[in-house]
């Protein structure tokens, strides 16, 4: 772990000390947060349990980002720690991918605040994706792969048995359309992955939460958000066109993406045209049913 600075106590303690003022003496918002927190915590611990996601024993690495979804997910994980039935340990890594002006310091100093074991994995990421994808092209997708395998071997390293990612709910249906709409399969991204070599299980304990209610839920806390200047500041992308389009709809007709998360729990195989799904060639009807025909048309 990197020794903490002078100017990260500052910022750490301002932080801290900010929260607290801010709920001591306003009983009313401080009831809002406590509900918030538990409607999280409710959903994450559905989510875990829904899949189970995290079992007796294991390390689960917790990605940091420095973004509203993954310090939300470090806070509902370790809340859930404190009274689960079970032992898991927890150590949070963030991926300084060396983009021009990340802030270091504020991390570290977040992190030995609140007391979580971490560690910060540095590689140089940005510059391979500056020089590979050329100008005015997405580079999200090759950011990605770098992150993920980066991520990966560093689990490895240190003997974590579970990579959670703090992708919600709306991360996952905007997956679902976008691999509909530009890439011809009904796909998203699931709450429990095994990667591809078998190495590493991710989870995804934040699947069931809304990113509103994740929104504001950081937002009360005020935690040091670090904006991603490399695929932040890209416009048009893909993805947030999807996202405005599902959030219009969710605005025109409440409830709507709430039903069509639930869809993607209730797959019904026989009903697509998936051949590899369902044997559709062997579908024909039953002897009993040929001869009741048979006999009805004479």
């Amino acid at each position: 772990m990197r020794a903490q600075s002078q100017y990260s106590k500052i910022v750490a303690f301002r932080f801290i000390h900010v929260w607290i003022m801010d709920f001591t003496n306003k009983p009313k918002e401080k009831a809002e947060l406590n509900k918030l927190q538990k409607r999280l915590r409710r959903q994450t611990g559905q989510a875990i349990a829904d899949f189970n996601m995290i079992e007796e024993g294991d390390k689960v690495m917790v990605c940091l980002s420095g973004g509203k979804d993954s310090y939300t997910m470090l806070e509902i994980l370790r809340n859930l720690q404190a009274s689960a039935p079970i032992h898991f340990d927890i150590v949070a890594v963030n991926l300084d991918q060396k983009q021009p002006g990340f802030p270091e310091h504020i991390l570290p100093a977040y992190l030995e605040e609140v007391g979580v074991d971490f560690h910060i994995l540095e590689r140089d990421t940005y510059s391979i994706v500056k020089e590979i994808v050329p100008e005015g092209k997405t580079t999200c997708g090759l950011c990605s792969r770098l992150r993920r395998g980066s991520l990966y071997g560093f689990a490895e390293e240190i003997g974590a048995t579970k990579i959670a990612l703090g992708h919600h709910r709306d991360d996952i249906l905007e997956t679902l359309f976008l691999n509909m709409f530009f890439g011809g399969k009904l796909k998203s991204m699931p709450p429990k992955l095994l990667s591809d070599d078998g190495k590493h299980v991710v989870i995804r304990p934040l699947a069931y939460c809304k990113e509103k209610d994740i929104e504001a839920f950081a937002t009360a806390k005020s935690y040091p958000i670090i904006p991603c200047n490399l695929c932040g500041s890209q416009q048009n992308l893909q993805r947030q066109v999807v996202k405005d389009m599902l959030q219009q709809w969710d605005k025109d007709y409440p409830g709507r993406t709430d039903i069509m998360f639930t869809a993607m729990q209730n797959v019904v195989p026989s009903h697509l045209a998936d051949t590899e799904l369902f044997d559709f060639k062997e579908l024909k009807q039953s002897e009993d049913a040929f001869n009741k025909l048979n006999i009805i048309s004479i």
